[in-house]
């Protein structure tokens, strides 16, 4: 007998790996081709133009891709450096943005530092992952719990589809709780 794979459901996956509600449409509606399309159009436009996609997002890691061509590439034939900070970048932020979400206060968010490291020549494809969402959880705990700003670096490391490391990324991600709206 064939067994078909099921879809996971709220009690199969771990509760560490669960998002509230809010988070849970945000990452439903970011790995929604049509609707990511959408808010780059509406919020990002160089990032749609350049081809920049979100491949995978849960609480704990997210994976976006840069491709390499036209709309990408520097004249030395490689891709530029700005576009693959750009796909850093949106890997660090979409699980900044969970986080955030994920906060039973209205939350600010803001990178207030980046590093970066080139270590080959991007020439197809790079995938970046960042795997912080724990770190980024924990500083938006701690906004919350003290009502100051919190930090929280996030590393992605950008690799071609043979493995080759073409970049690393450290983003340092400020959250600050918002004051609560009178109503």
């Amino acid at each position: 007998m064939i067994e078909t794979p099921t879809a996971p459901t709220a009690s199969t996956i771990p509760a560490s790996l669960r998002l509230p509600p809010a988070a849970e449409e945000r990452r439903r509606k970011m790995l929604n081709p049509f609707l990511l399309r959408l808010f780059l159009l509406t919020k990002l436009p160089l990032a749609l133009f350049a081809g920049l996609r979100l491949r995978e997002l849960d609480a704990e890691h997210a994976v976006a891709t840069m491709p390499y061509g036209w709309r990408s590439t520097n004249p030395f034939r490689s891709t530029y450096f700005a576009a693959l900070a750009m796909a850093a970048e949106f890997s660090t932020g979409a699980l900044a943005a969970l986080a955030a979400d994920s906060s039973p206060r209205p939350m600010a968010m803001l990178i207030v530092n980046m590093t970066a490291s080139f270590e080959k020549k991007g020439t197809s494809l790079t995938t970046f992952t960042c795997s912080e969402g724990a770190k980024l959880a924990a500083a938006v705990a701690q906004a919350v719990a003290t009502g100051e700003a919190a930090t929280a670096e996030a590393e992605t490391v950008g690799r071609m589809a043979d493995g080759t490391v073409v970049a690393r990324f450290t983003f340092t991600w400020s959250f600050k709780a918002r004051s609560r709206r009178l109503e």
